[in-house]
């Protein structure tokens, strides 16, 4: 996802009427894009994993309505019969979570398979609309948009505005080269005599460079190296320049599934939760404060924790280590001084 400052500086350059005007076009545009990655297979099949260049293992899960869930939507969604998932993946995209797959038009990632098999619990048709981040909100705040699910992290200033049905954690890894015998414990000290490089201005450097103080405080050094591009980011690791990458677990988590068996292979070394020690921070589907659709998602992603169709999902995507026991609705998001 886009940086905050990056958010911030688009946002201020956007009315809200104008920002609103561009969405339509955004969404309507890419939504053929997607038809082929968000329709339904044959009644009761949805098919995950399709078109990755190679992120994810191709998988058909059996998944069916579910009468009883189905009947907690709201009656306006419900008779209309479709759920329209939106996804922040433009301009770039952001493997695996969503991505132009590998023939160069239809949207793939673990985001909108997700989606698609939320609807399918629920009865309803997916569609899912493609826009920038900033768009993604806007989409949902005007009615476009039935439901965010797009790595979309839970906050208490984002509960002013919005509900959550919470689905993954939200984690942070260290990625080192295959042969690193170097593993993060989760207790920062295992990092002293590190060299680590992260991204400029993220949550993640924060995290880092607090770290580092803390360690400076008892003696011990931490050293933080920043590259601009992301090839040069891998050739220090790859060459021994720096000895770890701390970024988003996903990001990486795809980094090392595409790198393996090549001789520049890399390893997950351990996670932390993306909202510091004391919380753990969680990605959820988003919806509009008031929509009545939080309780209904919740119950629909707990279904596919308890038939195994969820767990199916995150490993097919090589995310199993953010699974979740079950989901939860509003779940404690990132303090106001954290979101």
């Amino acid at each position: 996802m886009p940086s905050a400052l990056s958010r911030r500086h688009l946002l201020r350059g956007l009315t809200a009427a104008s920002a609103l005007a561009a969405l339509t076009p955004v969404l309507s545009a890419c939504g053929g894009e997607s038809d082929a990655a968000t329709t339904t297979d044959a009644a009761g099949t949805v098919t995950i994993g399709r078109l990755s260049n190679g992120a994810a293992k191709e998988t058909s899960l059996k998944v069916a309505e579910v009468k009883s869930i189905s009947a907690l939507l709201p009656d306006a969604v419900r008779k209309r019969g479709t759920l329209v998932v939106g996804s922040g993946s433009l301009p770039s995209g952001n493997p695996p979570l969503g991505y132009i797959g590998d023939d160069q038009k239809t949207l793939t990632g673990s985001e909108p398979d997700f989606g698609r098999l939320v609807a399918a619990v629920l009865g309803l048709k997916p569609e899912v609309s493609n826009s920038t981040w900033e768009n993604l909100f806007i989409g949902i705040d005007s009615g476009k948009v039935d439901v965010a699910i797009s790595n979309v992290t839970v906050t208490e200033e984002r509960k002013k505005k919005y509900e959550f049905a919470s689905y993954r954690k939200d984690d942070l890894a260290f990625e080192v080269p295959k042969d690193s015998d170097w593993n993060f414990d989760g207790d920062y000290r295992s990092l002293a005599g590190k060299t680590v490089t992260v991204g400029n201005g993220t949550n993640q450097e924060k995290i880092l460079l607090e770290w580092k103080a803390k360690l400076a405080e008892e003696g011990k050094d931490l050293t933080v190296k920043y590259y601009q591009e992301t090839n040069s980011l891998y050739l220090a690791l790859t060459s021994g320049k720096v000895d770890a990458y701390f970024g988003p677990n996903p990001s990486l988590s795809y980094h090392a599934t595409k790198t393996a068996g090549t001789p520049n292979a890399t390893r997950i070394a351990g996670q932390f939760s993306g909202a510091g020690e004391t919380l753990q921070g969680l990605i959820a589907a988003t919806a509009k404060k008031g929509s009545g659709l939080a309780e209904p998602l919740a119950a629909a992603i707990n279904h596919l924790i308890e038939n195994g169709q969820y767990a199916q999902w995150l490993k097919a995507w090589n995310l199993s280590a953010e699974a979740v026991e079950k989901s939860e609705v509003d779940p404690p998001g990132l303090p106001l001084d954290n979101s």
